[in-house]
């Protein structure tokens, strides 16, 4: 009888089959950080994807609008009376005017370009959305963050101021502040100092929901075990608060956040329709849908562009909130 032959495969090496099995095992448990599972989450959620990649595109219009413009467009503020008829004081041709020189049509009466002041719009609403949202966000997390560790009296009177502020007619305040402010403020004139108005206010009167939530975590972390550990070892207050309870605070700051920055375009718009935002040439898509009521019947393109411009933006950010939102729940099965 011949011996048999004995190959190199790891199946009839018991010892290197154990490693192998070992290794895969070792893979299939890999402890992964909280980003890396947000992330896996998130990929997963096609809607939210969609929404941060539309959410993306906007920014990078916002930015690049000279550019854009430049290339695609002619500037805002251009009048163009040859693509108006003078009997009507309508764009010339269908769609209000969109052609391959007007690529969103022209307005009626003054024949500015829809397309470039769309652009511009973005940047009025863009800028106002994120600047208010950091006001509210830093007022929030400071007050909230104090309230729930301290407790005691420091609670019930941050507790009350927001529960003032809740209650307080935002809409009609800023209204009101626009009225009497004068054109030049702190070195701003004109249109900056209506925006400089609008994320002040509506970033103040925004803390309070981010301090409600950062205020709820609060309390709940407090009594955590590290954070009773941290004491034990002498730390201070300082380092509690901003080594051990802010890093944990991140996740539902940062789902608010997206969810905060839709509310402000929404409000932008509102105010800028009523009158109260940007000053005039200044593009705003409020502002474009409070000209169009005058003229929707003629030419309803010149309202329902500005309107879809809007739409569309807001919806991006509330898919890509409630994706974040989704993808950071440590109890989400997603």
């Amino acid at each position: 009888m011949t011996a048999p032959l004995h190959g190199t495969s790891t199946d009839s090496d018991p010892v290197a089959t154990a490693d192998v099995a070992a290794d895969v095992v070792k893979a299939s448990v890999e402890g992964r950080s909280l980003r890396q599972i947000a992330w896996s989450r998130l990929k997963r959620d096609k809607l939210a994807l969609t929404g941060g990649i539309v959410v993306v595109f906007l920014v990078l219009v916002a930015i690049f609008a000279p550019l854009i413009v430049s290339l695609l467009g002619h500037p805002p503020n251009e009048f163009h009376q040859e693509e108006i008829d003078p009997l009507f004081g309508t764009p010339k041709g269908s769609l209000g005017g969109i052609s391959p020189d007007f690529l969103f049509g022209v307005e009626p009466s003054n024949g500015r370009d829809v397309f470039s002041r769309v652009i511009y719009g973005a940047r009025i609403s863009l800028l106002v959305a994120f600047l208010a949202a950091v006001v509210a966000v830093v007022l929030g997390t400071i007050f909230g963050i104090i309230a729930g560790y301290f407790g005691g009296w420091v609670d019930s009177l941050i507790s009350r101021v927001m529960d003032m502020l809740l209650a307080f007619p935002q809409l009609l305040f800023i209204i009101s502040l626009v009225s009497v402010l004068p054109n030049d403020l702190l070195g701003l004139t004109g249109s900056g100092v209506r925006i400089a108005i609008l994320v002040s206010v509506i970033g103040f009167f925004g803390w309070p929901y981010v301090g409600r939530i950062v205020r709820g975590q609060t309390l709940s972390l407090r009594e955590k075990e590290y954070i009773e550990a941290a004491r034990s070892l002498g730390a201070g207050r300082r380092y509690i608060l901003f080594r051990e309870l802010l890093p944990n605070l991140v996740a539902p700051i940062t789902v608010y956040t997206t969810l905060m920055i839709p509310t402000n375009i929404l409000t932008e718009a509102a105010l800028s329709f009523l009158g109260a935002g940007v000053k005039p040439p200044t593009a705003s898509w409020g502002q474009m849908l409070s000209k169009a009521v005058g003229t929707y019947e003629d030419d309803p393109m010149f309202m329902i562009i500005p309107g879809v411009a809007i739409f569309v933006t807001v919806l991006a950010f509330n898919l890509f909130g409630d994706g974040v939102r989704d993808a950071l729940d440590p109890k989400g099965t997603r």
